[in-house]
């Protein structure tokens, strides 16, 4: 994959791990938070890495790559050339493939490494070509030297691929007797075939036929290197050798051109010539200066019978690892999903079962149970009106099973009578508790806060405790503001006040009797913040009337007197 696609690759993996942290895994909220900023940390040191990679390799000899989807054949270029390299850059693209010039043998395996560093999908496209010019060497001796060494260089670069890479052996002399170049290639399975510089094959055959007379050293020329070549630089690298294996060329190609640099007086070529052939009597069997002719440097027409890339595209890759990132992100999320509802269940079935439990006459115990579930309760009513939290969702959600149970053993309570001293009439007052305004609403709100549902918990247990009285519910206010508004915002509160106790303790609509009167009724002074603080109240009056709310057929339930 390009940079480009790695850094986009690290920031959607650092997207959902952030979203698994913050909405589904099992952990506080401050370890997520932690754990949050630890992998932005990483995914900054990651991608600063690999901004720094991407610098250093624009700075180096293979900054001018073709992209990574490229799949035509590339071939690294050693040994001798017969012109020089057209250009100051070691890479030579051409339509058929792309040439890269390695100067030094002996770098083979390290070029090898840093191009599959940049273009990791280009192995199996990769080719080597050694190029041999017998008229630059002076001694045979030296020449299978450094052939030797280039065949250690190519079992090295086994290990760097994982598998063999091809071989592409060339051999070029250069005699003014012809006017362009003319190549010859073979392959192992016997196919021999001649290359004019039209790059126009045809059978060997064929050439010979259609040579003039006059020009029957070219073919004599040709033969004399394919000889030399086979005895001196084929055997090198397909003997046996007890340290290497035998490396079969994967193609051979052979070149005639008029020119060629670097021509020694007196070289390996010469002295074959002598020992074999006549042709160093011939005139023109001499390379012309390469001053104003230019000609084909590689054998492009050689790039299509090697591999070409295969397999998946950097795009590709990109798509395939974000689908598995994905996937493993909502397998996470599935999992944590059904670990926090099971969690729950345990928790809310605990505290059921606990309740359950306790000796009736252990009044205590039992109404820190049900105030517990209560808890529960205004939780469970609270998803149900508003849906379950993301980390209780996709489609795992238990809660709902639970309400019924929840709701049944809070309505199953019933308070201890307290006993009657005094065997003369009383005359029974209503029993008020007090809602502090700011611990319920907002400024200005008639809105329950989130965090109210502790204190009219509280409330609603002491109200359960009075079945069947009347519940008076006052909103009071500051005098701050305007009568009208105070009265509306007040009487809008206790309403709020009404309609949760409503539906979370189930109790009748009838029950209830709601008002707001303001600022009419102030229990200190209003020209204090402490004292306008105690006048923004919500007063909840149980009233000791008998049969207050309930349904006309219906005999009255017994009272129960006592302090709140």
């Amino acid at each position: 994959m390009t940079p480009t696609q790695q850094r986009m690759l690290v920031l959607l993996a650092v997207l959902l791990s952030s979203a698994l942290c913050l909405g589904f895994l099992p952990i506080s909220r401050f370890l997520a938070v932690l754990v949050v900023v630890a992998i932005w940390g990483s995914a900054a040191v990651c991608i600063g890495l690999l901004y720094r990679r991407e610098n250093a390799i624009a700075s180096t000899s293979l900054a001018h790559l073709p992209g990574a989807a490229y799949r035509q054949p590339v071939v690294l270029v050693c040994g001798d050339l017969p012109y020089p390299w057209p250009d100051t850059s070691p890479i030579l693209t051409v339509s058929q493939g792309c040439w890269i010039r390695v100067e030094n043998p002996h770098n083979l395996v390290a070029v090898a490494q840093e191009l599959l560093s940049q273009r990791p999908g280009w192995s199996r496209q990769l080719s080597v070509m050694f190029c041999v010019c017998p008229q630059q060497h002076e001694e045979q001796k030296s020449l299978t030297s450094q052939l030797l060494m280039f065949r250690w260089q190519i079992s090295q670069l086994h290990k760097v691929t994982g598998h063999a890479v091809p071989l592409l052996l060339s051999s070029v002399v250069g005699a003014s007797m012809v006017k362009n170049i003319h190549w010859q290639s073979a392959t192992p399975e016997g196919n021999i075939r001649v290359w004019h510089s039209a790059l126009v094959p045809e059978a060997v055959t064929d050439w010979l036929n259609t040579t003039d007379s006059q020009y029957v050293e070219h073919p004599v020329l040709m033969n004399s290197l394919t000889n030399w070549f086979s005895r001196y630089v084929h055997s090198v690298f397909t003997d046996n050798k007890p340290d290497m294996p035998p490396v079969v060329p994967t193609a051979v190609v052979w070149g005639v051109s008029p020119v060629l640099v670097g021509n020694l007086p007196r070289s390996v070529w010469t002295d074959w010539l002598h020992q074999h052939t006549a042709l160093n009597n011939v005139a023109g069997w001499h390379p012309e200066a390469a001053d104003n002719m230019v000609m084909p440097l590689l054998p492009d027409f050689i790039l299509p019978f090697l591999p070409d890339g295969e397999g998946v595209t950097p795009a590709q890759h990109l798509w395939r690892n974000s689908l598995t990132l994905l996937t493993l992100a909502i397998g996470v999320a599935l999992a944590s999903s059904a670990w926090n509802n099971q969690q729950l269940l345990q928790r809310i079935s605990f505290d059921l079962q606990h309740y359950n439990h306790i000796d009736p006459e252990d009044h205590q115990l039992k109404a820190q149970a049900v105030k517990q579930l209560g808890l529960h309760a205004a939780q469970l009513n609270s998803w149900a009106r508003n849906g379950e939290p993301l980390r209780l969702g996709q489609g795992l959600y238990r809660g709902e099973y639970l309400r019924a149970p929840v709701m049944a053993a809070i309505q199953s309570y019933v308070a201890p009578v307290q006993p009657v001293v005094s065997t003369a009439p009383e005359t029974r007052q209503p029993n008020i508790i007090h809602l502090d305004s700011m611990s319920l609403f907002d400024a200005g709100k008639s809105e329950l806060k989130p965090g109210s549902t502790k204190v009219l918990v509280n409330a609603l247990v002491g109200v359960k405790a009075r079945p069947g009285w009347l519940i008076r519910i006052t909103g009071h206010t500051d005098n701050i503001g305007s009568t009208p508004l105070n009265q509306a915002l007040s009487l809008k509160r206790a309403e709020s006040v009404r309609d949760w106790m409503r539906d979370t303790g189930e109790i009748p609509e009838n029950c209830f009797a709601v008002q707001g009167v303001g600022a009419s009724r102030p229990v200190a002074t209003n020209d204090t913040a402490e004292g306008r603080a105690l006048n923004r109240r919500v007063e909840i009056n149980l009233v000791p009337q008998a049969n207050a709310c309930l349904a006309p057929g219906l005999s009255s339930a017994p009272s129960q007197d006592g302090g709140v």
